[in-house]
């Protein structure tokens, strides 16, 4: 399998796991689904890179006669490698870079055309002016569309950035979630994790206060649980909001 293909195999198996929270097989088998398509050579060798750089963890695994099935789910850097691979405002800044290096590198290019064919060389100038105009062109647009999505995005109170630092961060990485196809809202660990990331000081009860003011200038908003109380995970990270348990947070 090319390395195009083995990135977008991990990447497909990666979205297949964040657009389906819980555990997941590792393999598909039959009818039953799984993360990546069979126990082939070159899917073995993507899924077990996965396990090892951390994208995947094995949570459990079950033995039926001669076959062993392994249970996974996606963590925290499977996410963030994920989402640094599926963002649009990405892409477009990359489309950007490749239109100006193909802008610098045909005046070269047009100098030995028309060296060796004189006559073929000035019509194909007309030409290339052409094509040259519709990337000016589409390269501004792109611009100005970015430009547009900057300024159209919630804009966080010059307040609430120097009563939370962290909180531009936590801004970023819901945006990135959601560009990545990430269901929303998100959970509290995970936005706790990715904060902590970056900011290894950040407390519980910093992050619990941080979030209650970000609501409270309108700049996010808790969303409670709403299932049994016992099949909460993980519910030191739940927010007590009166009488309502809050564990998850959207823009």
């Amino acid at each position: 399998m090319s390395a195009d293909k083995t990135t977008q195999t991990l990447i497909d198996a990666l979205k297949q796991g964040m657009a389906e929270p819980g555990e997941h097989r590792l393999y598909k088998s039959g009818k039953l689904a799984g993360l990546f398509p069979g126990r082939t050579g070159a899917h073995i060798e993507t899924a077990g890179q996965a396990l090892r750089d951390g994208f995947l963890e094995v949570i459990r695994t079950e033995t039926k006669g001669k076959n062993t099935v392994e249970w996974v789910r996606l963590t925290q850097k499977g996410v963030d490698f994920l989402l640094s691979h599926e963002s649009p405002a990405r892409a477009m800044d990359e489309l950007r870079e490749a239109l100006q290096i193909t802008k610098d590198g045909l005046p070269a290019w047009l100098a030995q055309i028309r060296r060796g064919f004189q006559e073929q060389a000035d019509k194909l100038v007309d030409e290339v002016r052409n094509v040259l105009g519709k990337l000016d062109s589409l390269s501004v647009r792109i611009g100005e569309a970015l430009k547009r999505a900057e300024e159209s995005a919630p804009k966080l109170p010059p307040a609430a950035t120097e009563a939370f630092p962290w909180a531009l961060e936590a801004l970023s990485y819901l945006d990135r979630r959601r560009e990545g196809g990430a269901p929303s809202p998100c959970p509290l660990p995970d936005l706790f994790a990715a904060i902590r990331a970056k900011d290894q000081d950040l407390t519980m009860n910093a992050f619990h206060t941080g979030l209650r003011g970000l609501q409270d200038r309108g700049v996010l908003k808790l969303v409670p649980f709403t299932g049994p109380l016992e099949d909460l995970p993980q519910p030191e990270f739940a927010l007590l909001d009166g009488t309502t348990m809050c564990y998850y947070v959207t823009r």
